[in-house]
């Protein structure tokens, strides 16, 4: 059978169930005339007469009602047919890949994570740590979490946390031997802990602002890494200041391990952002994820807009 004398039977099955040419093109979205030169041609084809047509109505003929009777039944297994893979399209399936820091992985990513996985059994994600600016494109990544301020201009970022900002910390025993720093100046006469950036190797150059008058501090000290982590445990234990961003020293600042200082020279900068790469069809399982992550603020929520970063 030719394709075309599938969308034949098609129209002369809408038309039966219709009982009017008129509604017929309508749901087909085709024009009266139109349709009814197709179901013509059908009768033509067949040698048959399917349809009495008067001026006020439209009948099946013998021949129509026997063709309509064996024509329902199979087109109704194909309308469920084609209904079932809807419905797994959209079901939450599939592999995500994410690219993510360790801190915003611990924080944000795998709470969601946990929760998304333990309610689709049939989504899977995967997470790689890293704290390089990853190429998600060239790396096969669906997408990448990283500060606002990181994400290209080319992305489509979606906010994930609140704003953040650095934190200036020592040890309570290191501030019993030295004075607490009431200016980023007095840095030089303290033993820093720098930290070395990942993407191109560089130390960060410690970052202050007030009053709107930016102001960078390259900091000395007798311990370098890269690792936030061991940067976080070596400050704890008194081996002098760091500076990283609140959200990975809040715990240990709560517990007492640290304490903050400069804090009203530390302005608050873009937090966590969902990056990808395209505003194309997403699957059901990437929208849900978007979704679960979506940042909405601290009281009334608001939906935070899908921007530019």
């Amino acid at each position: 059978m030719h394709r075309s004398e599938y969308g034949d039977l098609a129209a002369f099955l809408t038309v039966a169930e219709e009982g009017s040419f008129t509604r017929a093109a309508a749901q087909l979205g085709t024009s009266q005339s139109a349709l009814s030169h197709t179901v013509r041609r059908l009768e033509e084809r067949l040698g048959l007469r399917l349809l009495s047509r008067t001026t006020r109505n439209i009948s099946m003929t013998e021949a129509g009602a026997k063709l309509y009777a064996a024509l329902a039944p199979a087109f109704d297994d194909i309308r469920g047919s084609l209904a079932a893979l809807d419905e797994l399209r959209e079901k939450p399936a599939g592999t995500i890949r994410i690219t993510s820091s360790r801190s915003a992985s611990d924080a944000i990513l795998m709470p969601a994570a946990r929760k998304l996985m333990a309610d689709y059994p049939d989504l899977n994600i995967e997470i790689s740590i890293d704290q390089r600016l990853t190429d998600i494109v060239g790396d096969g990544f669906d997408a990448g979490i990283r500060l606002g301020e990181q994400v290209e201009k080319d992305m489509i970022a979606v906010r994930i946390s609140p704003d953040l900002r650095m934190a200036v910390v020592g040890s309570p025993g290191y501030f019993e031997v030295h004075p607490k720093p009431k200016t980023p100046h007095d840095l030089t006469g303290h033993n820093c802990i720098n930290l070395r950036l990942p993407t191109k190797g560089g130390l960060y150059a410690w970052e202050f602002e007030k009053n709107g008058r930016p102001l960078n501090v390259r900091v000395e000290g007798q311990f370098t890494c890269n690792d936030v982590l061991l940067i976080i445990n070596a400050a704890s234990n008194g081996l002098g200041l760091a500076c990283l961003p609140d959200d990975m020293v809040k715990d240990p600042i709560c517990a007492g391990q640290l304490v903050r200082v400069l804090e009203d020279w530390c302005p608050p900068f873009p937090g966590y952002h969902l990056y990808y790469p395209s505003r194309r069809q997403h699957s059901a399982a990437f929208t849900l994820f978007i979704e679960a992550l979506r940042w909405r603020g601290p009281r009334d929520f608001p939906l935070a807009a899908e921007t530019r970063a």
